[in-house]
């Protein structure tokens, strides 16, 4: 009797599944990850509607003001561009701070000398607020672009040596004198040994260092700047527009929330795919 069912020879390749199928899942999988996000979102602005009608004061403007603040903002282009200016000089002082913390983090993980001679250093470059590094960086370089990139660099470095130090010291001991006993490159080392223990240590402090790199260039372009959101906010400010500066802050944040989560947030569970997640 001949089967109903296809032959399927040795080595010949089964048909994919069904990519609508697929897409299905995928779509349930992003939707399940942003239900929570969502409902905390919802319950704020409805918190904040609520305790803008109950004080009716114009200190508290309501939700669909703070909406039409930020759809003006937006809709006439000026939002776009000063976060662009704002967003250069994130980057350029992140830039300097990661570079240089690679160097003093991967030399405090491998020299405990150094790493004692570092640790007065990296304690102060802690305890110092952000604010002191914005204000003496307007002192000594006045409204320049060397005045952000240092002050953001300043203000994120310590954080960024501390994260690339414990990756390094994290790296297991037998597993480096076994690449040495066995005498590999240093392309494989770097490829099976370092990057897969350095890489979630290194995306934390990527993530560490533009949060507080944030802050730390909003304080930069509220006292020494002529254009960015941080000027932006200071200008609404003087003005008391209170429903503009909320615009400002809530269209930030957007921003930051995309690249924390659509950027860093991709990296991150690319590089940790490998690691085994308890289920229990």
């Amino acid at each position: 009797m001949e089967s109903q069912y296809p032959a399927v020879l040795p080595g010949s390749v089964l048909p994919p599944a069904s990519t609508g199928a697929a897409f299905g899942h995928h779509a349930v999988r992003v939707a399940s990850v942003l239900a929570w996000p969502a409902l905390f979102l919802v319950l704020l602005v409805a918190a904040w509607a609520f305790m803008a009608h109950r004080l009716d004061t114009p200190l508290v403007p309501g939700a669909g003001e703070v909406g039409l603040e930020l759809v003006r903002v937006i809709g006439d282009g000026e939002f776009l561009r000063q976060m662009g200016i704002t967003i250069q000089r994130v980057l350029l002082g992140f830039a300097l701070a990661f570079a240089a913390a690679l160097a003093a983090g991967i030399a405090m993980g491998r020299s405990r000398a150094f790493d004692r001679f570092m640790e007065p250093a990296i304690l102060i470059g802690l305890t110092v607020p952000g604010l002191v590094w914005a204000l003496l960086c307007v002192i000594w370089f006045g409204i320049s672009l060397l005045t952000s990139t240092v002050a953001v660099a300043l203000s994120i470095a310590p954080a960024l040596v501390l994260n690339v130090a414990q990756g390094v010291k994290a790296v297991n001991a037998d597993l480096v004198e076994m690449s040495a006993v066995f005498q590999l490159s240093f392309w494989a080392r770097l490829r099976f040994l370092w990057l897969p223990t350095l890489a979630p240590f290194l995306l934390s402090a990527i993530r560490l260092g533009l949060s507080l790199a944030w802050k730390v260039i909003v304080l930069v372009e509220v006292f020494g700047m002529s254009s960015g959101v941080g000027y932006q906010l200071n200008s609404e400010f003087s003005s008391q527009n209170v429903a503009g500066v909320l615009a400002w802050t809530i269209g930030f944040a957007g921003v930051m929330a995309l690249i924390e989560y659509g950027l860093i947030g991709a990296l991150e569970r690319h590089a940790s795919r490998w690691r085994r997640v308890a289920t229990l």
